[in-house]
Protein backbone atom coordinates (compact mmCIF):
# COMPACT_ATOMS: atom_id res chain seq x y z
CA UNK A 1 0.00 0.00 0.00
CA UNK A 2 1.04 3.55 -0.73
CA UNK A 3 1.79 5.64 2.02
CA UNK A 4 -1.02 8.29 2.60
CA UNK A 5 -0.30 11.86 1.30
CA UNK A 6 1.68 14.07 0.85
CA UNK A 7 0.92 16.23 3.68
CA UNK A 8 2.58 19.57 3.51
CA UNK A 9 4.18 20.63 6.98
CA UNK A 10 5.17 24.24 7.79
CA UNK A 11 6.79 24.60 11.46
CA UNK A 12 7.07 27.55 13.93
CA UNK A 13 10.33 27.32 15.70
CA UNK A 14 12.88 29.83 16.93
CA UNK A 15 15.75 27.46 15.82
CA UNK A 16 15.07 26.32 12.16
CA UNK A 17 18.12 24.22 11.94
CA UNK A 18 16.68 21.70 14.85
CA UNK A 19 13.37 21.92 13.38
CA UNK A 20 14.67 20.59 9.87
CA UNK A 21 16.43 18.02 11.74
CA UNK A 22 13.92 16.60 14.46
CA UNK A 23 11.44 16.63 11.25
CA UNK A 24 13.67 14.85 9.20
CA UNK A 25 14.21 11.66 11.48
CA UNK A 26 10.26 11.84 12.30
CA UNK A 27 9.69 11.73 8.16
CA UNK A 28 12.68 9.38 7.80
CA UNK A 29 10.75 6.74 10.53
CA UNK A 30 7.20 7.40 8.90
CA UNK A 31 8.14 6.98 5.33
CA UNK A 32 6.26 3.95 4.74
CA UNK A 33 3.06 5.34 6.29
CA UNK A 34 3.13 9.41 5.04
CA UNK A 35 4.67 10.76 2.97
CA UNK A 36 5.50 14.11 4.89
CA UNK A 37 7.21 17.57 3.22
CA UNK A 38 8.81 20.00 5.60
CA UNK A 39 8.09 22.45 3.17
CA UNK A 40 8.59 25.27 5.57
CA UNK A 41 9.79 27.16 8.96
CA UNK A 42 8.61 30.60 10.29
CA UNK A 43 10.51 31.70 13.35
CA UNK A 44 8.49 34.32 14.72
CA UNK A 45 4.72 34.73 15.48
CA UNK A 46 4.47 37.40 13.16
CA UNK A 47 5.52 35.37 9.21
CA UNK A 48 3.21 32.72 10.58
CA UNK A 49 0.86 34.48 8.35
CA UNK A 50 2.52 35.23 5.42
CA UNK A 51 4.27 31.50 5.00
CA UNK A 52 0.86 29.96 5.51
CA UNK A 53 -0.49 32.02 2.92
CA UNK A 54 2.12 30.72 0.65
CA UNK A 55 2.32 27.88 1.88
CA UNK A 56 -0.75 26.67 2.36
CA UNK A 57 0.27 23.64 4.56
CA UNK A 58 -2.07 20.59 5.98
CA UNK A 59 -0.29 20.07 9.09
CA UNK A 60 1.43 23.05 11.08
CA UNK A 61 3.54 22.18 14.56
CA UNK A 62 4.22 24.78 17.00
CA UNK A 63 7.29 23.92 18.93
CA UNK A 64 8.04 23.28 22.69
CA UNK A 65 10.00 26.96 23.32
CA UNK A 66 6.01 28.81 22.37
CA UNK A 67 3.83 28.93 25.50
CA UNK A 68 0.39 27.72 25.36
CA UNK A 69 -0.98 30.92 24.49
CA UNK A 70 1.63 31.46 21.64
CA UNK A 71 0.98 28.25 20.25
CA UNK A 72 -2.86 28.94 20.82
CA UNK A 73 -2.13 32.64 18.76
CA UNK A 74 -0.35 30.61 15.68
CA UNK A 75 -3.09 28.47 15.44
CA UNK A 76 -5.75 30.76 14.96
CA UNK A 77 -3.95 32.54 12.64
CA UNK A 78 -3.00 29.85 10.57
CA UNK A 79 -6.42 28.83 10.92
CA UNK A 80 -7.71 31.83 9.36
CA UNK A 81 -5.95 30.83 6.68
CA UNK A 82 -6.86 27.07 6.24
CA UNK A 83 -9.60 26.23 8.24
CA UNK A 84 -9.12 22.62 8.54
CA UNK A 85 -5.37 22.75 8.96
CA UNK A 86 -4.42 20.14 11.30
CA UNK A 87 -2.17 21.34 14.34
CA UNK A 88 0.16 20.17 16.78
CA UNK A 89 1.52 21.47 19.67
CA UNK A 90 4.48 20.44 21.49
CA UNK A 91 4.59 20.58 25.29
CA UNK A 92 6.41 23.91 26.40
CA UNK A 93 9.67 23.33 28.12
CA UNK A 94 10.24 19.52 26.27
CA UNK A 95 13.05 20.32 24.55
CA UNK A 96 15.01 21.98 27.22
CA UNK A 97 13.86 19.17 29.47
CA UNK A 98 13.76 16.13 28.08
CA UNK A 99 16.10 16.88 24.95
CA UNK A 100 15.68 16.63 20.79
CA UNK A 101 14.89 12.80 20.95
CA UNK A 102 12.03 12.90 23.52
CA UNK A 103 10.98 15.54 20.73
CA UNK A 104 11.04 13.22 18.10
CA UNK A 105 8.99 10.39 20.42
CA UNK A 106 6.23 12.70 21.45
CA UNK A 107 6.07 13.31 17.56
CA UNK A 108 6.08 9.69 16.79
CA UNK A 109 3.51 9.00 19.55
CA UNK A 110 1.06 11.83 18.54
CA UNK A 111 1.30 12.07 14.45
CA UNK A 112 -0.69 8.67 12.84
CA UNK A 113 -3.79 9.71 15.22
CA UNK A 114 -3.45 13.57 14.15
CA UNK A 115 -2.93 12.79 10.43
CA UNK A 116 -5.18 9.66 10.71
CA UNK A 117 -8.13 11.39 11.89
Amino acid sequence: MAPAGPYKLVTVNTAPERAFRLIGRVVEHFKDQYTIIHSANVDTIEGVRAKVEEVKPDVLFTASMWTPEESQRIIAIAKEIVPDLKTFSLPQGLQVQKGPDAVVDYIKENLPSLLDS
